[in-house]
C-alpha cells in the first residue's frame, strides 16, 4: 500500500492510498479518513460507495463527513468505482457503463471480466487490506452509498449481512434490472442472453428471496432528476414492506441528487450506523 497523502483533519487523519489489486488487475485508490478515537484502539468501520462518474475523492471532498465521523469515532473508506486504465476497448466512450461506473459486481462478460471485479474487490481484498493496516473493528464493520454506489451497498449488505452489520443509502438504484442505467450495465458485464445472473446484484430481488436483520435507512430527493426513470424507491419499499425487509424510507421535497442533499443528511446516515455498530 503507497501512501498518496495524509492531513490532519477534525483531530484525525484524512488520507488517501494505493495499491496493485489482484482483483481488477489495476492500481487502484481509496480513501480513508481515521478518527482520532483510533489512536487509541479499534474502532468500527463504514465503507461509502460513490455513483457514476466518481472517484474515492468525491465523497471525500464533498460529503461532509469528516467531523461528524470524528465526533462518533468511526473509520470512513471511499473507495474508487471501478477499475482504471485496463485499456479496454470502449471503457471511456460512456459516462454511464466502463471507468468510474463498475457498479458493484463481477462481471463475467468478456472483455469486462479479467478487471471490472468491484463486488469482489469491495468485499474481500480492499476490506482484508483495511482491516490489516488500520485500527478498525473488522466485527463493527458497515457500508452505505450514493446512487450507484447505493445500490452497491444495499446489494453487499444484503449479500453478506454477517460481515456488514449496518447499511443505509442516498438516492440509490433499488431494481437495477428495471431500469436503463442497470440493463445497459447487467447486459454488458453479465451477459444479455441469459439474465438469471442479474438478480445476485439487484436489492429488489434480494429482498424476494429473503429478508435480512438489517434495519435499511434510505433517503431520497423527491427533485431527483432520476427518480422517476432510473431509481424505483417506491417499488423497493413496496417490497421490503411484503418481506418484512426493515425499512426507514424518507422522500424529501426540493431535494435533487446532489452532494448538496447527501450533506444535508450526512449526520442521520453516521448516526445511524453508529448506533447499531457501538452496540455490537
Amino acid at each position: 500500500m503507497k501512501i498518496l497523502s495524509e492531513q490532519t483533519c477534525f483531530g484525525g487523519i484524512q488520507g488517501f492510498y494505493s495499491h496493485p489489486s489482484t482483483k481488477t488487475g489495476t492500481d487502484m485508490r481509496f480513501a480513508v479518513y481515521q478518527p482520532p478515537q483510533a489512536k487509541d484502539g479499534l474502532v468500527p468501520v463504514i465503507y461509502y460507495l460513490a455513483g457514476l462518474t466518481c472517484t474515492e475523492e468525491t465523497a471525500t471532498i464533498k460529503a461532509g463527513a469528516q467531523r461528524l465521523a470524528s465526533d462518533l469515532g468511526l473509520t470512513l473508506v471511499m473507495p474508487d468505482t471501478s477499475p482504471r486504465g485496463a485499456d479496454i476497448e470502449g471503457e471511456d466512450e460512456d459516462w454511464d457503463f466502463g471507468t468510474g461506473a463498475g457498479f458493484y459486481l463481477d462481471a463475467t462478460e468478456a472483455p469486462w471480466s479479467a478487471n471490472y471485479r468491484m463486488y469482489s474487490y469491495i468485499t474481500t481484498e480492499l476490506r482484508e487490506l483495511i482491516n490489516a493496516s488500520f485500527s478498525v473493528n473488522p466485527n463493527a464493520c458497515g457500508i452505505f452509498g450514493h446512487s450507484m454506489g447505493g445500490h452497491g451497498a444495499l446489494t453487499i449488505a444484503l449479500k453478506q449481512p454477517e460481515i456488514y452489520k449496518s447499511v443505509s443509502a442516498f438516492a440509490p438504484i433499488c431494481a437495477p434490472m428495471q431500469c436503463p442505467w442497470g440493463q445497459k450495465a447487467f447486459g454488458n458485464y453479465l451477459g444479455s442472453k441469459d439474465k438469471s445472473s442479474w438478480s445476485q446484484y439487484d436489492a429488489n430481488e434480494l429482498v424476494r428471496i429473503g429478508p435480512t436483520n438489517h434495519h435499511i435507512l434510505i433517503d431520497q430527493g423527491e427533485d431527483d432528476p432520476f427518480l422517476g426513470t432510473e431509481l424505483n424507491p417506491d417499488l423497493f419499499a413496496a417490497t421490503c414492506k411484503s418481506m418484512g425487509q426493515k425499512l426507514t424510507y424518507r422522500s424529501h421535497p426540493g431535494y435533487d441528487h446532489s452532494y448538496y442533499f447527501i450533506q444535508s443528511f450526512m449526520a442521520d446516515h453516521l448516526e445511524h450506523h453508529a448506533k447499531i455498530l457501538n452496540n455490537l
